[in-house]
């Protein structure tokens, strides 16, 4: 975020990516609308739904191509929790998504920068990755505590990264020109609620909005769909309408964004 920096070069241009389940699906729409006008990622920072949109985004893959693999392998019923198991389930079954779509399975080898987080479970600290095995980073990423067993890295057990940073633009301070920041947990009012699950959902979405405004500030343009409310992270069969509201919520950013307006037509000139 260097004014200073001469406005007739091409921007480095970041994007963070919020963790939310299903909910993540948005971030595709978001990013086809920026791409569908011109707009390209230097550097992508992401947890959870954000870190495994970010890695194949950063493959070279569209997010209209992305979500196809995601209603072909039924990912996310494969991350959905067995609600009759009686212990925690492993995450490591999604491991087969990177061996078959990005099967170098590494950091190094992407076509834009990645950075994904995870939260190191003996340290209670939080922890970037950005070099390395994809596949068990994303997975780390992932993996909600509770629910999964904890993915062990090195030694290291590894849970969901939303739990301490569920807006991980940390690593892009400093680095890009432009930090752009899909958020996918707007927190609607409610006057009731109507099951145990909604309960879950709503006290999870508390928590990891409770510092969002602080990660927002680091952001140059915050994109934020407020119809995501009513789906829950495990909503798995109302991928195409989420992904539709993020692209919309991204056209509606390009039209009303001055910053954007100024790529785009940069883009269209160059």
């Amino acid at each position: 975020m260097n004014s200073s920096k001469d406005q007739s070069q091409p921007k480095k241009i970041g994007l963070a990516l919020s963790g939310g389940g299903a909910r993540g699906v948005s971030h595709l729409g978001v990013m086809q609308a920026l791409m569908d006008h011109g707009i390209q990622f230097s550097h992508i920072s992401g947890t959870s739904a954000g870190a495994i949109g970010a890695a194949f985004i950063a493959e070279g893959y569209s997010p209209k191509e992305f979500l196809q693999i995601i209603k072909d392998t039924r990912l996310l019923k494969l991350l959905r929790p067995s609600l009759g198991s009686t212990g925690l389930i492993s995450i490591l079954n999604a491991r087969f998504l990177i061996e078959k779509y990005i099967p170098h399975n590494s950091f190094e080898k992407l076509k834009i920068k990645i950075t994904t987080s995870a939260v190191d479970l003996g340290e209670g600290k939080l922890i970037y990755f950005t070099e390395g095995d994809l596949d068990m980073a994303i997975l780390a990423s992932c993996c909600l505590p509770g629910i999964f067993r904890p993915i062990v890295i090195n030694g290291h057990m590894y849970v969901d990264g939303g739990i301490l940073n569920n807006f991980p633009v940390e690593p892009l301070v400093g680095n890009c020109d432009l930090i752009i920041g899909s958020s996918c947990n707007h927190l609607p009012v409610v006057t009731e609620i109507k099951s145990f699950g909604n309960l879950v959902d709503r006290a999870a979405m508390i928590a990891i909005n409770s510092n969002l405004n602080v990660h927002k500030n680091l952001c140059d343009v915050v994109i934020e769909p407020h119809g995501l409310g009513g789906y829950g992270i495990f909503d798995t069969k109302a991928v195409d309408e989420i992904f539709m509201i993020g692209y919309e919520e991204g056209l509606k950013a390009i039209e009303g964004n001055e910053r954007l307006k100024e790529i785009v037509l940069r883009q269209k000139a160059g």
